[in-house]
C-alpha cells in the first residue's frame, strides 16, 4: 500500500523534472546534422587531416560566410544592440573574465580577426569540423558551441558589444 502512494509522487517528480529539461536541452542544440556533440567530437577526431584543406586566410579568419570585414569605430548604439543579443543568446555558456561552459570573452576581439569572431557566432559547426584552433577549444572545453541562428546582422552586433567589452577594465581589476 506504501508502494502505491509513494509512485505517484514519484512519477510526478520524473515528468516535472523531464518537462524543467527538455527546453534547456533543446535551447542548447543537439540532433542530426546541427552540430551535436557527437558531431563537433568526430571533426574534432578527424585532426590534421580535416584543416589541410585551409588557406592561410581561412586559419586567420576562419570558415563561414564572412570573408573580409572593415571595422570602423566602435557604435555605442549598436554595441547595446549587441549586448541584448549575448544576454539572450550567449550568456548561458559565456562570460566575459571567467571560464564558464566556453571561454571568457573579453578579450576575443584582440586574439581573433574580427571574421574569425563572426564565422565562429555564424557557423560554429564548419569551424569545429575544419578549424584547428576550434578543434582545439572543443578539446579544452569538451562542449561545441552551439549554433544560435543569428543573422549577419545580430552576430554584427555581438561582435560590436566584445569590442565594447574589450576596451572595458574588467570589473576587480
Amino acid at each position: 500500500m506504501t508502494t502505491a502512494r509513494r509512485m505517484p509522487v514519484f512519477k510526478g517528480f520524473f515528468t516535472l523534472a523531464l518537462v524543467l529539461t527538455l527546453p534547456t536541452l533543446a535551447s542548447c542544440g543537439g540532433g542530426e546534422g546541427d552540430g551535436s556533440a557527437s558531431e563537433a567530437a568526430a571533426g574534432a577526431a578527424a585532426g590534421p587531416a580535416a584543416s589541410e584543406g585551409l588557406t592561410p586566410e581561412q586559419l586567420e579568419k576562419g570558415v563561414g560566410p564572412i570573408t573580409n570585414l572593415e571595422l570602423a569605430a566602435l557604435d555605442p548604439e549598436l554595441a547595446a544592440t549587441g549586448e541584448e543579443t549575448f544576454i539572450v543568446k550567449c550568456s548561458a555558456c559565456h562570460k566575459m573574465d571567467d571560464r564558464y561552459v566556453g571561454p571568457p570573452l573579453r578579450d576575443v576581439t584582440q586574439r581573433r580577426t574580427p571574421e574569425f569572431v563572426m564565422n565562429m557566432i555564424l557557423n560554429p559547426e564548419g569551424m569545429v569540423a575544419e578549424h584547428p584552433e576550434v578543434r582545439a577549444l572543443l578539446a579544452q572545453y569538451a562542449v561545441p558551441m552551439a549554433n544560435q541562428n543569428l543573422t549577419e546582422d545580430d552576430a554584427r552586433a555581438v561582435l560590436e558589444y566584445l569590442r565594447r567589452e574589450a576596451a572595458e577594465t574588467p570589473a576587480g581589476s
